[in-house]
C-alpha cells in the first residue's frame, strides 16, 4: 500500500468502504464481497480496505477495542508493542518525570499512543512515509495529540526536554534478527543514547553483559509470555538504576535485584531436596537472573543449583511463579514410570520438563497409557540426577 492509497482510506468514501466491509465481512463470502465492491471501486482501493479490516481483527489481541479505529500494515502490526506493555512503559516513564518523548522509529505509533495517554508530549520519527501517515492517523483516530514526521532515526535531532525512545526493527528480508548488531537503528546508536535519558525496547534474549553501566534492564512478561526487555537509560535518577528487574502483567508486580544469571537464570549455591511445593518462575524472572532472589523472597530453595525451579515446604502466594503441590515422587525411567502411572489409572498425561533431555510428546507416546484419569508430572533434575514428580497446580493468587 502506498501513501496515496492510504490517504484515500481516510476520506469520506474510504471510511464508508471500511464500514461496509466491516459490516458485511462474514455475511458475504470474501470472493463475493470483493467482486461486488470492485464494480464500484478500483481494485487497489478495495484491496487496501479489505486488508485493513483483516488487520483490525488480528490487532484486537494487542489493542483491544482501539483496533477497530486504527490502521496497520502486516509487518508493523507484528512489531508493534501490545497496548498493556506500552501502557506500563509510558506510566513508568511519566513517573520518572518525563514530559516529552521522541519515538525514533515509531512505526504505526503504538508506543506514541501510550505515551500520549500518559500525559507525555509525543513526537514520532520514521523513515517509511506510509508508516508515518498511519501513525498520524492512529493518533487522530484516538483523539490524541502528537506529531509524526518522516526522518532518519540515526540523524534525527533530540531536543533537550525530550526522552529518546527506540524500538529497533528486529526483522529483515531474511527474517527475525536475534543479534544486537542486526538491529535498525544500529545498536551502537541506541547504546550511546542509553548513557543519558533514553529508553529502548529490545529482544528479551539480550545478554546481561551487553547492557551498559547504570542502565536499568526490565524484562516484561504478559500472562506468562515473555515479550520484551526494556532498557532505561543511565540518565534517569531511578532507585533501581543499574539493577535487573522482572515485571509481570497484567498485575504490574515488579521485583528487582542484582541479577545472577546461570544457564537457566538460576545459578546459586543454595540447593536441596524437593519439598511439598514446587514453583516454576515466570520467564521474566528467569531472564532477569532473579530466581535465587525469588527463592529467598518466598522462603524456598532450588532443587538443583542450575535449574529454574524453586521448592518450599509451605505454600506461597506470588505473582512471579506458577505453583504446584507435590503429590508424590514417581520413577524416572520410562518402564517403571509407565507402571506407576498405570497403577494410578492415568490415561491423559501432561508433562512439564526443565533441565532434562526429554521430549514430552515422545515420552507420552512411549508410555501408551489407557486409564481414565488425568495427571500432571514434572521431569527435572535434583542435585544433578533426573527425577519425576506427580504434581497438582495451585490456584493462582
Amino acid at each position: 500500500m502506498d501513501v496515496e492509497t492510504f490517504r484515500r482510506l481516510l476520506t469520506e468514501p474510504g471510511q464508508a468502504l471500511l464500514a461496509e466491509i466491516a459490516q458485511r465481512a462474514g455475511v458475504e463470502s470474501d470472493h463475493a464481497l470483493g467482486s461486488r465492491l470492485r464494480t464500484v471501486h478500483d481494485g487497489d482501493f478495495v484491496a487496501a480496505a479489505v486488508t485493513q479490516n483483516h488487520l483490525r481483527g488480528l490487532a484486537r489481541t494487542k489493542f483491544g477495542d482501539d483496533a477497530a479505529r486504527m490502521y496497520f500494515t502486516h509487518d508493523a502490526l507484528e512489531q508493534a508493542t501490545r497496548a498493556s506493555v506500552a501502557t506500563h512503559r509510558a506510566q513508568t516513564l511519566r513517573s520518572l518525570g518525563a514530559d516529552a518523548v521522541v519515538d525514533l522509529g515509531c512505526g504505526i505509533g503504538s508506543d506514541l499512543i501510550a505515551f500520549a495517554r500518559a500525559g507525555i508530549a509525543v513526537r514520532g520519527v520514521d523513515i517509511d512515509p506510509v508508516r508515518v501517515e498511519i501513525a498520524r492517523a492512529n493518533l487522530a483516530a484516538l483523539a490524541l495529540p502528537g506529531t509524526v514526521e518522516v526522518g532518519d532515526a540515526t540523524t534525527a535531532t533530540v531536543a533537550e526536554d525530550e526522552v529518546a525512545f527506540f524500538d529497533p526493527a528486529r526483522r529483515t528480508a531474511r527474517g527475525r534478527v536475534f543479534r544486537l548488531d542486526g538491529l535498525t537503528p544500529p545498536w551502537d546508536l541506541v547504546a550511546q543514547r542509553l548513557a543519558g535519558r533514553a529508553v529502548a525496547k529490545v529482544m528479551p534474549g539480550i545478554g546481561h553483559d551487553d547492557i551498559g553501566d547504570g542502565v536499568r534492564a526490565e524484562w516484561v512478561s504478559e500472562r506468562g509470555k515473555l515479550v520484551e526487555c526494556c532498557l532505561w537509560g543511565a540518565g534517569f535518577a531511578h532507585p533501581d538504576a543499574g539493577t535487573r528487574v522482572a515485571t509481570v502483567l497484567p498485575s504490574g508486580a515488579t521485583m528487582s535485584g542484582g541479577g545472577r544469571p546461570g544457564p537457566d537464570g538460576a545459578d546459586t549455591d543454595e540447593a536441596g531436596p524437593v519439598g511439598r511445593y514446587l514453583f516454576e518462575p515466570d520467564d521474566a524472572v528467569i531472564r532477569a537472573g532473579l530466581v535465587a532472589d525469588l527463592a529467598e523472597q518466598i522462603d524456598g530453595w532450588l532443587p538443583d543449583r542450575h535449574i529454574a525451579y524453586i521448592t518450599t515446604d509451605e505454600p506461597a502466594d506470588t505473582p512471579f511463579a506458577r505453583g504446584y503441590l507435590v503429590l508424590d515422587e514417581l520413577p524416572y525411567r520410562t518402564k517403571q514410570l509407565r507402571a506407576a502411572l498405570q497403577d494410578l489409572d492415568v490415561g491423559t498425561l501432561t508433562v512439564k520438563k526443565r533441565g532434562v533431555q526429554v521430549v514430552p510428546e515422545d515420552l507420552i507416546a512411549k508410555l501408551r497409557l489407557t486409564g481414565s484419569r488425568s495427571a500432571l508430572i514434572v521431569l527435572t533434575r535434583v542435585a544433578g540426577a533426573g527425577r519425576a514428580f506427580l504434581v497438582e497446580p495451585l490456584a493462582r493468587p
